[in-house]
């Protein structure tokens, strides 16, 4: 609960303070409270931290996974979140959730920041989760970063059934050329069907010939540049 929430039910801030203080309710953060006991919920907090950030998301592998595309089982769940732009995620909910969060900007400005982001089939209508296609492309974004080379392969296999439009219509849009090597040099090697979408924006972006880095798990990315 929020203290604005509190305050249209007649609640002023200073009862709030006061009721906090007494312990009928619990403080969890700046301005955000629970009832003593209470088990925080995973989707009604991430609908409350939306609330205040237009764009928050559920992206990446995080994504995938709820979407029934997953490899590994983790024994706790960790949550890939995106956004808009950059802000800190509150304590209270990564003690309960663990979670990282990124603002990075994997498309143009003529793509609207709300495409490919959808709420699940019977899910919370206020929690976004990226649909599969773009889940894809931030999760190849994330390699070397959070994100190891061989859990993604096995990842990228298993998008076979990708709708081509979808997937083409966010490639046309993706500025990162590392994402747009590693979908082609991925999905070529599986002999994915949308290896040639892969392709054609990959020679869109143009760059250098050769793209190499070294990523934090030790793996070396040496990406071509499709001819």
């Amino acid at each position: 609960m929020e203290t604005a929430w509190l305050n249209a039910r007649e609640l002023s801030s200073k009862q709030v303070a006061q009721l906090a203080a007494a312990g009928w309710l619990q403080r969890l953060g700046r301005g955000t409270y629970a009832l003593p006991g209470d088990k925080l919920d995973r989707d009604a907090s991430l609908a409350l931290l939306a609330r205040g950030n237009p764009g928050l998301h559920v992206g990446s592998k995080t994504a995938l996974a709820w979407r029934g595309i997953r490899h590994n089982l983790a024994a706790r769940e960790h949550l890939r979140l995106w956004g808009d732009k950059p802000m800190p995620i509150p304590a209270w909910f990564t003690a309960t959730f663990p979670a990282d969060y990124q603002a990075t900007h994997l498309f143009d400005a003529a793509l609207p920041s709300s495409t490919g982001l959808t709420p699940l089939l019977g899910g919370h209508p206020k929690v976004l989760v990226s649909t599969p296609e773009r889940a894809l492309l931030e999760l190849l974004s994330d390699v070397g970063k959070t994100q190891g080379l061989e859990e993604a392969r096995h990842l990228v296999e298993s998008t076979r059934s990708l709708r081509r439009q979808v997937l083409d219509k966010l490639l046309a849009h993706v500025t990162r050329i590392k994402v747009a090597r590693l979908a082609h040099d991925i999905a070529t090697e599986l002999g994915l069907p949308w290896a040639d979408l892969a392709q054609t924006h990959s020679q869109r972006l143009g760059g250098g010939q050769r793209w190499v880095l070294t990523t934090k798990q030790g793996d070396r990315l040496n990406l071509n540049r499709p001819k």
